[in-house]
């Protein structure tokens, strides 16, 4: 078993898959069916290209110290590499307001990520988008429509798209929450295979807990390509099979027995598990 922080200090919702992250800004922005989803324009690329650079130069490695970061299983990538240049889905637990950098450090590539809306609006937005943020729209069916488009046109381009299946951070949290379906629905849709990579946790030494107040240090486990079972009638069926065995591969890349984890694979409205404690976030007063 992975080592498991127990952490009080966040407000972890009742819902497995609701935000508890306070935005405080909202710049306006509409996500509606003219939203560029995937930005295209020479202007944007220019900028994404010079931000990028700067991720390199600066903020992975800065990422990789203040995390302690460690990177199991990049084998698997340059095993199917070939594969992936067809375009990927891929999923992880979601677990640091830095782990998007995190993976980005560890993958090296341009990777996109569905995103919540209210954080690509708020005040770090910019920057968010800049690092292949897309906003997720909501309560807008043509909207909906267009952004569909979009990352399926991304996929059937050889992109790479990353999907935070829980559905939204709880930070230091150690078990697998239930997964929405977004991820095997992409998967499916576009004939592409699911990269599991699940964060799991080391303990600190002296001078971090101590010192620098660090609850854990990360490390990121990629696994094998997970692939639809067509064998299966149905797209149902399908989609129901390719979540609950990306959810055993991620609790397993966790270090965590599928048998032990404590919730069931699949979003069904699904409760918080109160473990180790029912009393969460006293005192808490932002996560940066």
């Amino acid at each position: 078993m992975a080592y498991d922080p127990k952490c009080e200090k966040y407000p972890y919702p009742i819902d497995t898959d609701k935000h508890y992250l306070v935005v405080k800004k909202n710049d306006g922005t509409v996500f509606d069916k003219d939203y560029p989803y995937i930005d295209k324009s020479k202007k944007f690329k220019f900028k994404q290209f010079f931000f990028r650079l700067l991720l390199f130069i600066i903020a992975f490695p800065v990422v990789r110290v203040r995390l302690g970061l460690k990177v199991n299983g990049k084998k698997n990538l340059k095993k199917h590499k070939e594969t992936i240049k067809k375009g990927v889905v891929s999923i992880s637990n979601h677990v640091h307001m830095w782990d998007n950098l995190a993976l980005n450090a560890a993958i090296k590539k341009k990777m996109n990520v569905l995103s919540w809306a209210p954080d690509i609006s708020g005040e770090n937005g910019k920057m968010i988008r800049m690092i292949g943020g897309i906003p997720i729209p909501e309560n807008d069916m043509r909207a909906t429509v267009a952004y569909l488009k979009a990352v399926n046109g991304l996929l059937n381009e050889g992109g790479w798209l990353h999907i935070y299946a829980e559905g939204s951070m709880w930070e230091f949290y150690a078990p697998i929450r239930p997964l929405k379906r977004g991820a095997a629905y992409f998967a499916i849709k576009n004939d592409k295979p699911i990269i599991p990579m699940a964060f799991s946790y080391r303990k600190p030494g002296w001078i971090r807990r101590k010192i620098f107040k660090q609850i854990a240090l990360l490390a990121l486990n990629i696994g094998e390509p997970i692939y639809v079972n067509k064998d299966l009638p149905t797209y149902d069926e399908q989609e129901k099979d390719l979540t609950i065995r990306c959810h055993e591969e991620l609790c397993r890349l966790a270090g965590i027995d599928p048998k032990e984890n404590q919730y069931e694979p699949i979003f069904q409205n699904s409760k918080r598990v109160d473990y180790y404690t029912s009393e969460y976030g006293k005192g808490y007063k932002g996560s940066w």
